[in-house]
């Protein structure tokens, strides 16, 4: 059983050494942060696309128009929804990763028959995998960028239009990366922190830095993944009136002093493979390794739920209960979320509970 687990928990966090972004990725990111990264926007009326503004090379330009035409020809563009693929353009890299998205205009009463209408943004760099793994992001990117489209013939391009989208990387891809650089071998303290709803408060920082860290706590965290809206509320209630520290990241020294720091072997275990991916200044390898994380918690999170609805039944399954918590070094966040889940369920709590106390004993034999 254990070496089972073992080997699971080691192929999901050994990904940098077998996973195709070592030759997708890597050899733009060997000793450089930023790659060579584009951004177009077109104003699209009927059937025809209108150039606004592109950072692409000349010649790769309507290589790129093209490519929109055939998509929105045939409905591949849908309001409001990115589309990613791999385009090929007279660029250095020939082919590349290409998000598209159209943004329909409001309809108005002098324009009622407008549907279809809008601009279409397109954003270039890295693999069609990598930025897939950044749609989210990505979508909600594009969106802010709504408002600024309102103004007539775009006369704020250059102010606000342009601005924004040469900052799209920089924006929706680079958090990541920007937090793992900012706490080194600390960031098993933020990882554990999103696994247990505990709540991160940055001081002394700007408002960037700031935003940063919420977005990776937010791209860490299992809600809305593990479990239904119901339980993951009824868990951060649960979680707020418990006597629970938050998180605190004082900026004001460098590197940032961590205070209420708490973590386990699960989240220490993942330090490394965060630290190597930050060297090689990687964002899309740190985000796959991130998802790797939640995956591996969730996967264990499912075995624990089985655990108890076994041990309920038998007390060989309480055993293996105690021996699963005891080997996955993530006990304490496992039965967190199961008393939550569990909290209608008396039998339930009932085991959770001696599981709990076991893995007290077990701490207090091993300090």
């Amino acid at each position: 059983m254990f070496t089972s687990q073992t080997s699971s928990f080691q192929d999901s966090i050994d990904v940098e050494e077998r996973d195709d972004y070592e030759s997708e990725e890597i050899a733009g990111y060997s000793q450089k942060i930023q790659l060579n990264c584009y951004y177009t926007i077109y104003l699209y009326q009927g059937t025809s696309l209108t150039l606004i503004d592109s950072s692409l090379p000349s010649e790769a330009e309507p290589e790129l128009r093209t490519y929109i035409s055939r998509r929105l020809s045939k409905g591949a563009l849908l309001g409001g929804m990115g589309n990613i693929a791999t385009v090929e353009l007279s660029i250095p890299e020939q082919a590349v990763g290409c998000y598209c998205c159209l943004l329909e205009q409001e309809r108005s009463p002098e324009q009622p028959d407008a549907d279809g209408n809008g601009y279409v943004i397109c954003f270039m760099g890295g693999s069609e995998k990598g930025l897939n793994l950044f749609r989210l992001e990505l979508d909600k990117y594009v969106q802010g960028l709504h408002s600024s489209l309102q103004t007539p013939e775009l006369q704020n391009l250059e102010t606000e239009v342009r601005p924004y989208l040469s900052r799209w990387y920089e924006e929706s891809v680079m958090h990541i990366y920007r937090v793992v650089q900012l706490v080194q071998s600390n960031i098993s303290f933020l990882l554990h922190a999103a696994l247990s709803h505990t709540h991160v408060e940055v001081t002394n920082s700007d408002e960037k830095t700031k935003a940063d860290v919420s977005r990776f706590i937010k791209a860490a965290s299992l809600q809305g993944l593990s479990q239904q809206d119901t339980t993951t509320a009824s868990l951060c209630k649960a979680i707020s009136e418990d006597t629970l520290s938050d998180l605190i990241i004082d900026c004001s020294t460098s590197p940032p002093k961590l205070s209420n720091t708490v973590s386990n072997r699960f989240c220490d275990d993942w330090i490394q493979a965060f630290l190597n991916a930050a060297e090689r200044c990687n964002p899309f390898l740190l985000r796959q390794i991130l998802e790797n994380f939640k995956l591996k918690a969730i996967q264990d999170m499912n075995s624990l739920k089985r655990f108890v609805r076994q041990a309920e039944m038998s007390h060989y399954a309480l055993f293996r209960c105690c021996q699963f918590l005891q080997g996955c070094g993530n006990g304490d966040v496992l039965l967190q979320n199961a008393r939550a889940e569990h909290s209608d369920l008396p039998e339930a709590c009932s085991i959770i509970t001696v599981l709990e106390e076991f893995l007290r004993e077990q701490s207090q034999a091993q300090a």
